[in-house]
């Protein structure tokens, strides 16, 4: 039983830091906070996403190249240009790595500061790191597991990261409904499993309007992810516009628009 609440505990904490961290302040700047509460947002995310840690700055710029080549051949991971969800997964993982390791796009203009942590991210990307929360993570397994058939969570808890990733870049550009016809990638709303992203799969209505942190846009749509987003707010740790219809300057420019 503790290992079955463990995992829940970490799928939803997870999914909310990439939604509200990494993908809502990180890659789109949708609201505004502290040195000090982007920092403490860092760690937690470090210690919630364990050995699949997300870089901010790195997912900051891959996110930008999604926006700006959606559904096409340069969107690092449309599932509209890979035959399955491993080979995406592998392919994104391959970009993802060469931005984190400064080899592309290492003058991407990320305004974001204080999400790019240099001091922090040596120390988070280096191979003993992974090896200490893989073994957090298996001595938790060791010592609460009651049945082996919970060691098939294990891997899941390694790998959170990417998985939730591409729950939302595979599911949310092939299945579901489109409230805006006029955006011109496949991105859809998949609202039956949302309860699983935190907001994350209102894909059209986040196509349509990127820079909006509400994504959830029409009658009946629930942006669970808002929800906290909002207590956050009212409890002074971050502030944002609640409406915003701009377009992000980067993608416009990778799409050949400046």
């Amino acid at each position: 039983m503790e290992i079955i609440i463990f995992f829940i505990v970490q799928w939803y904490v997870a999914v909310f830091m990439q939604s509200f961290y990494l993908h809502r302040f990180a890659a789109h700047g949708m609201m505004e906070m502290s040195r000090f509460w982007s920092r403490f947002f860092y760690l937690l995310t470090t210690f919630v996403q364990g050995p699949s840690f997300i870089n901010p700055r790195a997912y900051a710029i891959l996110h930008t190249l999604h926006h700006g080549y959606s559904d096409t051949e340069k969107d690092p991971h449309s599932p509209h240009h890979t035959k399955n969800v491993v080979i995406m997964i592998w392919q994104t993982f391959n970009i993802y790595t060469d931005i984190r390791k400064r080899r592309i796009h290492q003058d991407f203009p990320i305004k974001r500061e204080c999400a790019d942590w240099a001091f922090f991210e040596n120390i988070n990307n280096t191979r003993m790191m992974r090896i200490i929360l893989v073994g957090v993570y298996f001595a938790i397994y060791w010592n609460f597991a009651t049945s082996p058939w919970l060691w098939l969570l294990f891997p899941v808890h390694l790998f959170i990261g990417p998985l939730q990733g591409a729950l939302v870049n595979w599911c949310g550009h092939k299945y579901g409904y489109v409230n805006y016809d006029d955006v011109k990638d496949q991105s859809r709303n998949t609202l039956t499993i949302d309860f699983l992203c935190f907001g994350e799969l209102y894909q059209n209505n986040h196509h349509k309007y990127p820079k909006d942190v509400n994504f959830a846009q029409k009658k009946g749509e629930k942006d669970l992810g808002l929800m906290f987003i909002e207590l956050l707010r009212n409890w002074g740790v971050v502030n944002y516009s609640r409406r915003v219809r701009t377009v992000d300057e980067n993608e416009v420019r990778l799409r050949g628009g400046v």
